[in-house]
């Protein structure tokens, strides 16, 4: 798949960056292009969801949190839909590519996925028949199965990578500093 342009169009009141692909084999939509991110315009929390009170700013600060991953996911789902592949699948296969060349078992994945209700055996099953991983009996332990990123998964992330290089979804309106600073918070609250 070939990045051919790139660049923002209005949607229904919003701002959405684009990619353009020319590509016989991905029916990404009718014009051939993947929404980078739905939410790069300056609207706030109150104007999105049409409330301008709050009980107080922790409950303002939750709601701009969920609406926000909420925002992230529908961004990236859209993204990876052109290439046939769920989060939970992509989030495995990123998990399998940091293992790489080692192979993984079932339970390291669980231990990892971002998403702790997705069933982790259901998510390689799929990714297999799609030939995107391999899965083998482990030499040393016939009770655990190997599961290995195939060199077609490898090649998909290595496209996601390059169609998303420069593009976080919205993050990259943040300085570095901004960032830090929001990664130390979001982990204050799940502290």
């Amino acid at each position: 798949m070939a990045h051919t342009q790139s660049g923002p169009v209005m949607l229904g009141g919003a701002i959405i960056w684009y990619f353009s692909f020319s590509s016989e084999n991905v029916a990404i939509n009718s014009q051939n292009t993947l929404p980078l991110c739905y939410f790069c315009h300056d609207m706030k929390i109150e104007d999105e969801i049409k409330q301008s009170t709050f009980k107080d700013a922790f409950q303002k600060a939750y709601i701009n949190i969920v609406y926000t991953a909420n925002s992230l996911q529908l961004t990236q789902s859209t993204i990876l839909k052109g290439y046939g592949i769920t989060l939970p699948q992509y989030n495995i296969l990123r998990i399998l590519r940091g293992q790489y060349p080692k192979p993984a078992t079932v339970n390291l994945l669980i231990e990892r996925m971002l998403d702790k209700t997705s069933n982790a055996s259901r998510i390689v099953d799929k990714l297999e028949a799609k030939q995107l991983v391999t899965r083998t009996q482990c030499p040393t332990d016939r009770r655990t199965v190997d599961i290995l990123i195939t060199e077609k998964g490898l090649q998909i992330l290595q496209e996601l990578d390059q169609a998303q290089q420069g593009n976080q979804h919205g993050i990259q309106n943040l300085t570095q500093q901004e960032a830090e600073l929001l990664s130390n918070l979001l982990d204050k609250i799940r502290d």
